[in-house]
């Protein structure tokens, strides 16, 4: 490809509303232009570098014993209806109804859409197993887009869903998965980890997310020294040695908080430290009011707080609702004298002298004391864990690593086959729903995460096998006829030994040249000038490790081929 026959528009200054570094070169390097909020057209370099990607994802997906298909990206909104999940999609559904009244959902995911599909066309067991995966753009109306294409309203996802008659055959589809996972983005260039996850809104019985250390990224992941690696959305911790003191001779007492209703109003006003401080939040656990108690540095963490109560649906409580348990409006509850069942943070339970709300509007309680005042059905681990926290194995002490995903894997189990309809006759003739599992990558976030990952204080470099081009041709004078006249004929050489090869044939300053060729990050840059070109040479540079080379120019084709 030559420079002047496509769309390379690169930037010399970094753009204002870019944060992440990755946007800042994606933009740079000419590979994004965006079009609205959340929303990214790809230029050549860019699409170049997402169809590579797709071509590693789709020759290990199918290595993996998995079928390629297509699903529509519109959605009878039934469907989503059927399975569950259409209020649970929240705002961040793009819904809408056409003229026949028939309302539509954009897909942002498609486990009811395959299910649907697959339930229709297996009969028995000797049907399955099957697998099937597409690469499809995704839709969400995503409520703050930040930071270029890694958090986006539009992205290309590539999911797959196995479908099994048992266990054991999920169980091998998931680990083939994971293995592919491996190849895939170890062929992309890229570092990451493997964490347990939360299975979210997808459900399932078990999940694993692949992870890239990313100051940009959605994450935290909790690890220790020990080995421990975890989403923080599922970490744990071991229970604290926690120094309990005499609670003070004062009962509680009520003081006056007109309008205060956070942590923070109530810490800074009147000078408390947030552990001192016992927030009080409600729940509706399947179908009844429920408190969990957690002290003012801390968040409630769903997964746990319902692990501990042993509920099946958790959901935190409208304004309403909570001043039907506590009596008291948004922002006033406490654990004194509160009627509903109470479920403390282990923290909690070393409060001695501790504020808290009074259940009464405008009121809090001083000099609370846990075990005095209030006793909870049961004490646990129910908040996110904290750098510092002392790991699950009681060896070594947790660090919060800020990440970002690429790739998730989940044992759905029977969720989907049930809700939807997917079964088979087993051997004995009795029908059974498939176990079901996903699997899916970000694509887009690939390019993201691989620029974070490979980069310097001049541009991008990009790793061989997902690059745009393998080798860029850079003429230091368009204008002689001699440099003009090599480059042209190494450029056809190199394109007829099957090099992909990108040929700045700009009239342009060599400064220019050199700059934005080392923005754009192709692996190996061919440098033809007069004084080398006149010995039968040219400077070979590789744009990883910054080293250079001097080359007979006879011999390029065959090393870079």
């Amino acid at each position: 490809m030559r420079w002047t026959q496509t769309l390379i528009p690169s930037l010399r200054n970094v753009p204002k509303d870019a944060e992440a570094l990755s946007h800042q070169l994606a933009l740079r390097a000419g590979l994004i232009r965006q079009l609205a909020s959340g929303v990214y057209s790809y230029l050549p370099l860019g699409f170049r570098v997402l169809h590579k990607v797709i071509g590693i994802i789709r020759e290990e997906m199918n290595k993996a014993g998995a079928s390629e298909v297509l699903l529509p990206a519109l959605h009878p909104a039934e469907i989503w209806k059927k399975s569950g999940r259409y209020e649970t999609l929240g705002e961040d559904k793009i819904a809408f109804k056409n003229r026949a009244g028939h309302e539509f959902v954009l897909g942002p995911t498609h486990e009811e859409v395959i299910t649907d599909l697959v339930g229709t066309n297996i009969k028995s067991f000797r049907d399955l197993p099957l697998t099937l995966y597409q690469i499809q753009t995704k839709f969400r109306d995503e409520a703050r887009p930040r930071f270029g294409v890694i958090r986006t309203k539009e992205f290309i996802m590539k999911d797959a869903y196995s479908f099994d008659r048992d266990e054991a055959g999920l169980d091998s589809h998931y680990q083939k998965m994971r293995a592919a996972y491996h190849n895939i983005f170890n062929r992309c260039g890229l570092k990451f980890q493997v964490v347990s996850a939360d299975t979210g809104m997808m459900g399932g019985k078990m999940s694993q997310e692949f992870m890239v250390i990313c100051p940009y990224g959605e994450d935290r992941v909790a690890s220790s020294e020990s080995g421990y690696l975890a989403s923080q959305d599922i970490a744990e911790r071991a229970r604290p040695e926690l120094s309990v003191s005499q609670p003070p001779l004062e009962k509680p007492e009520p003081f006056d908080t007109p309008n205060l209703r956070t942590i923070d109003e109530i810490s800074h006003r009147f000078k408390i430290a947030p552990s001192r401080l016992i927030k009080a939040l409600i729940f509706i656990a399947d179908d009844r009011p429920v408190a969990a108690l957690v002290t003012g540095d801390s968040e409630v963490n769903e997964g746990k707080l319902r692990k501990l109560i042993g509920a099946k649906t958790i959901r935190q409580a409208e304004a309403h609702e909570i001043r039907e348990a506590t009596g008291a409006p948004v922002g006033f509850a406490g654990p004194v004298g509160l009627k509903i069942p109470m479920y403390a943070d282990w923290d909690v339970t070393a409060v001695t002298d501790g504020v808290t709300g009074a259940n009464e509007k405008d009121k809090h309680l001083r000099h609370v004391a846990y075990g005095r005042d209030f006793t909870p059905v049961a004490a646990g681990d129910i908040r996110f864990v904290k750098d510092g926290d002392l790991a699950p194995d009681g060896k070594g002490r947790l660090t919060l690593t800020t990440s970002m995903e690429i790739g998730h894997i989940f044992k759905l189990g029977t969720r989907y086959s049930e809700s939807i309809g997917a079964t088979f006759l087993d051997e004995k003739g009795e029908r059974k729903p498939a176990i079901m599992g996903c699997y899916g990558i970000g694509v887009n976030r690939i390019l993201a995460a691989t620029i974070e990952q490979h980069h310097d204080e001049k541009g991008i470099k990009w790793p061989s096998e997902i690059a745009p081009f393998q080798v860029e041709i850079i003429t230091i004078n368009q204008a002689d006829h001699k440099i003009t006249t090599a480059a042209e004929r190494l450029y056809d050489e190199l394109n007829a030994a099957g090099v992909e090869v990108l040929y700045d044939d700009r009239d342009e300053r060599a400064g220019v040249k050199f700059n934005d060729a080392d923005l754009i990050g192709i692996p190996r840059q061919v440098v033809i000038g007069e004084r080398n070109l006149a010995q039968g040479k040219v400077e070979i540079k590789d744009r990883q490790t910054g080293l250079t080379e001097m080359m007979d120019l006879c011999s390029v084709v065959s090393s870079l081929s």
